[in-house]
């Protein structure tokens, strides 16, 4: 038997309301004792229902502008889920950074074939960036760059849901500390396999960029184990 129920049905009054005028193409939203007597909710509950909306990136509430309609965003939606899950038990880091590995490896063909030249050019740029980083003395550590990498080697997967897990991934991965590194050697090997999958991407052997690219998934695995701000890939 199916579920009878809607999808609005999981929502409050308030997101109700706010998805509704999206749909209308309106962004701004009454103020709370306009929609208390519209919506038939009281003040105290509307307003316990914005602050949900605002903390999921629904909603933004300026002292001009009021309250106004955004976008929908997914990264909002689990940054708080997900923060919370790692301080609880840090075990979770490793079960979203799981999840995050596999959605890079579903979607690596799809993006890095249609990167433009000039995406090409800037991954390139970020590797030559990050090993001038590396070889400094003393080292500098390319935690920017490999962020950067990351991004514009998936910038071309056209789905808010994948994209809102990868940009949640690099706030808990700063926020934990995990790109704080002291191993030299091991850094150098990283950074030598992005070297090898952009130069693979750039001559167009894309399956073999691929097998670096999941190899170097590996490294951290293969590598002396490392103090937990130490992790890195």
């Amino acid at each position: 038997m199916m579920n009878p129920y809607k999808s609005s049905d999981y929502l409050s009054e308030f997101l109700r309301y706010i998805a509704q005028k999206s749909l209308q193409g309106e962004e701004r939203i009454p103020p709370l004792t306009e929609l208390s007597k519209e919506l038939k909710v009281s003040v105290a509950s509307l307003r316990e229902q914005l602050e949900v909306a605002k903390v999921m990136g629904f909603v933004e509430v300026r002292p001009k502008t009021g309250i106004r309609w955004l976008p929908y965003q997914f990264s909002p939606s689990i940054l708080l889920s997900v923060a919370y899950s790692v301080t609880i038990c840090t075990d979770f880091f490793d079960q979203f950074r799981d999840f995050r590995n596999h959605l890079e490896a579903a979607y690596f063909y799809e993006s890095v074939t249609k990167l433009l030249p000039d995406d090409l050019d800037n991954l390139l740029s970020i590797v030559e960036t990050a090993e001038s980083k590396i070889q400094k003395y003393p080292p500098l550590l390319p935690h920017h760059e490999h962020y950067l990498l990351h991004q514009l080697l998936f910038s071309k997967v056209d789905n808010l849901f994948v994209q809102g897990v990868f940009d949640v991934y690099w706030d808990i991965y700063e926020a934990r500390g995990f790109s704080i590194i002291s191993d030299l050697d091991y850094l150098v090997r990283v950074w030598d396999y992005h070297r090898r999958f952009v130069v693979a991407i750039r001559m167009g052997n894309y399956s073999e960029a691929y097998l670096i690219f999941m190899e170097h998934k590996e490294l951290f695995l293969r590598s002396p184990k490392l103090s937990v701000p130490q992790n890195f890939e």
